[in-house]
């Protein structure tokens, strides 16, 4: 009784799956399904892993962004992470039901196997493969080390007090369950918004090695790291996985040759079907399925409601000629923001609000521009902005789509750029980077926003790197990623895998606009004038403790459970 009362919650749950996929429609009636019947079919399978499609496992952008708790976004709160003021999880679980439930899938799809050819199956089987690698990446990030188990456990496995499998070990079992995803996946591309593909898969695993390949580079010779590091088989593995997707001609960077609106117009399309870009998306349509996790993002955004970008990532955009605003005469000084976006990257002002967007747009007509509410900045709660940076990506100002709730404003979840960037950064740290590399990758995301390539030959020399002890191409290569991916969720995860921290975090305060330009400031602001919302809360900067706070701390209720599981480092 108790799987079948899991089953039947699958299938309740594969009601709410966003795809948009009409087939979803055509299924058993709940009260004809038993635990002696199900799995007995390709469909049955298909039902059960459409309970990995959603919110809870697909990444996807969200209001204001994804990449709070890092140094490019911030609330109206220090983040306790960065301050390092977290204490030791006394409750709760490492999560492992959804491990739990994908094992439960490998353990019965053999019935089907039984009873039909592997093409009738294999979709399903490559995506529990792919939900597999994407449960257990999660858990990577969070713990590091993790008893990495392929079968469903009971509440009397031995196996349960296992210790810790090694993170080179998992990684390593989480790259070849993507081979597997990839040999079985459809290579189609369908609409983006149904099923995952044998190139998401890929592009997932140029995402995990590249992590954990730049995990063993930089945290070597840390309680972090592993013995016998091997970051150029992840590199190599990563630059592989990307080349597959480049190679295969299905994606492309998404240009209409309108440098000055194409990537802010990316994030803020109704339907991304067509897109040549977007691998896969969210999908809410309130005909088929009205549910209250519908996005408002558009509604939402309207406001900032406490939610900003900072300096840190406002000073990354290089001027139009190519290179840094320190010492470049096109840089027009911090005045205003109109003078502060003249002759930037056009990511710079599609990605952050400024004075003279069109910020609605009603159905009569009628236009309202950013400007005339600029004043009504921290008048209130929702127009409250602590580092004065209002994000614009992802935000459509057409009022038509913007609805309190259930709104149907689609997420994106995985794009092509980023196989682009994993694929260079790869080439970069094995030092095997070429001019033709940059050609494809960085050259292309540069082009859609009319911005010069980036030559090996001729890299400017910034006095403010971030990572002044490293090249000066991977310094750009680490800039070219943090502009194009800002707000989508990856930033926190760069940090953590360049152990990048105490350069970009311990010590330092969120910053942002000169202060003089808003009317109402009621932060604070630092001696050169810009808003320095935490001056008073954290005086001497984060807190951020490098020998803790870069995994997250074992539950004490699972060591006391397993003794073998040991807690991670600086939690002791």
């Amino acid at each position: 009784m108790k799987y079948l009362k899991i089953i039947i919650s699958f299938i309740a749950l594969s009601i709410l799956f966003v795809s948009c996929d009409e087939d979803f429609l055509q299924r058993a009636p709940l009260d004809q399904v038993t635990a002696l019947n199900f799995f007995k079919s390709p469909n049955d399978l298909k039902t059960y892993v459409n309970q990995y499609y959603s919110t809870s496992y697909i990444p996807y952008y969200t209001n204001f962004g994804n990449d709070f708790g890092t140094d490019i976004q911030i609330t109206r709160t220090v983040n306790t992470h960065l301050e390092g003021t977290r204490t030791v999880a006394t409750s709760g679980s490492i999560g492992f039901g959804g491990v739990r439930s994908i094992n439960y899938f490998f353990d019965n799809y053999k019935k089907v196997k039984e009873s039909y050819e592997l093409k009738d199956y294999q979709q399903y089987l490559g995506e529990a493969y792919f939900f597999r690698a994407l449960i257990y990446f999660n858990l990577l990030r969070s713990y590091g080390d993790i008893q990495w188990f392929t079968t469903e456990l009971g509440t009397s496995s031995p196996e349960l007090y296992n210790p810790r499998d090694p993170r080179n070990v998992v990684a390593d079992n989480i790259i070849l369950a993507l081979d597997s995803a990839a040999m079985y996946l459809m290579e189609d591309k369908t609409t983006g918004a149904s099923r995952i593909n044998k190139w998401i898969a890929l592009l997932f695993q140029s995402r995990v090695a590249l992590y954990e390949g730049t995990w063993q580079k930089y945290h070597a010779g840390t309680a972090f790291g592993v013995s016998n590091p091997q970051p150029e088989k992840y590199f190599n593995k990563a630059v592989e996985a990307a080349s597959k997707v480049m190679e295969s001609g299905k994606y492309s960077i998404y240009s209409t040759g309108k440098p000055l609106t194409d990537f802010k117009d990316l994030f803020s399309q109704m339907n991304y079907s067509g897109n040549v870009e977007v691998m896969f998306w969210r999908c809410y349509d309130n005909e088929l399925v009205r549910a209250a996790w519908n996005n408002d993002r558009n509604y939402r955004m309207e406001t900032p409601s406490g939610y900003t970008i900072t300096k840190q990532l406002a000073d990354a955009y290089l001027c139009t000629d190519g290179k840094p605003i320190s010492g470049n005469p096109l840089f027009k000084g911090y005045a205003t923001l109109l003078d502060e976006k003249q002759n930037r990257d056009p990511r710079f002002y599609q990605t952050i609000a400024t004075p003279d967007d069109v910020w609605k747009i009603y159905e009569d007509g009628r236009i309202l521009y950013w400007n005339e509410l600029y004043d009504e900045l921290n008048t209130t709660a929702d127009f409250t902005a602590p580092s004065g940076y209002v994000i614009l990506k992802g935000y459509n100002p057409r009022m038509i789509y913007h609805v309190q709730q259930y709104e149907e404003t689609p997420h994106i979840s995985f794009r092509y750029a980023e196989v682009m960037l994993n694929y260079i950064e790869a080439k970069a740290e094995l030092g095997t980077i070429t001019q033709s590399d940059i050609d494809k990758t960085v050259k292309k995301l540069r082009e859609r926003v009319g911005m010069p390539n980036l030559l090996l030959t001729d890299i400017a020399v910034d006095p403010k790197w971030s990572f002044p002890s490293l090249s000066p191409i991977i310094n750009e290569i680490r800039r070219e990623r943090l502009v194009e991916l800002a707000c989508e969720g990856f930033r926190w995860d760069d940090i953590a895998r360049w152990a990048a921290a105490d350069e970009l975090i311990v010590g330092q305060r969120p910053k942002g606009l000169f202060a003089d330009q808003i009317t109402i400031n009621p932060f604070n602001k630092d001696g050169q004038g810009f808003m320095d919302p935490f001056q008073k809360a954290i005086p001497n900067g984060y807190g951020f403790k490098l020998n803790r706070d870069y995994l997250n701390s074992i539950p004490t209720t699972e060591i006391v459970l397993n003794p073998n599981l040991v807690q991670n480092p600086g939690w002791e």
